[in-house]
């Protein structure tokens, strides 16, 4: 009984979990969108998700995974819908990274260049450090699709990075 008196309530852990984890989130959801309102967006419906299961979501055992899986899910249903056809007519202005912006700016544009579902399956890999195996279970699709589909992504992002490798890479 004791132990229940001492475990914040479930809101404070959602705002706690939400406060720590919205920036990656919201990282993560960019590089799947490449729109930072987008991004905005699909982190509050992810977030709003998140807290209307909250308590299946903080029996996790990796929440930060679980919070990934339904922001994947909310940018999948977001493609899914007729309104995604909206795009951005100005320049946004991005967060500063600790990146040479210079190959930042080039691996957006090579990134944007792949299909939607190999830039999807980059993103969770190397971004959100997802392994093989979570990607293909969030996804939906075999681990030989993921393998084969990341290869031939990454020979593509080499292929269009070339011509700048010298300037980028010093």
């Amino acid at each position: 009984m004791l132990e229940l008196l001492e475990r914040p309530a479930p809101s404070q852990e959602f705002a706690r979990f939400a406060h720590s984890g919205a920036a990656r989130l919201r990282s993560s959801a960019f590089q799947l969108c490449r729109d930072w309102h987008l991004a905005q967006d699909l982190t509050q419906t992810t977030l709003t998700r998140l807290y209307l299961s909250w308590g299946r979501a903080a029996e996790s055992d990796n929440l930060s995974a679980y919070a990934h899986k339904v922001l994947l899910r909310v940018y999948l249903d977001h493609r899914r819908r007729r309104s995604n056809g909206e795009s951005v007519t100005g320049i946004l202005r991005e967060p500063v990274y600790t990146m040479n912006p210079e190959l930042r700016l080039a691996m957006l544009d090579a990134l944007g260049q792949l299909p939607a579902r190999d830039r999807e399956i980059v993103v969770l890999r190397y971004f959100a450090d997802h392994s093989v195996e979570q990607v293909a279970a969030e996804m939906g699709l075999p681990v030989t699709v993921v393998k084969s589909q990341t290869r031939r992504s990454l020979m593509k992002l080499r292929q269009l990075l070339r011509p700048d490798r010298a300037a980028l890479f010093g």
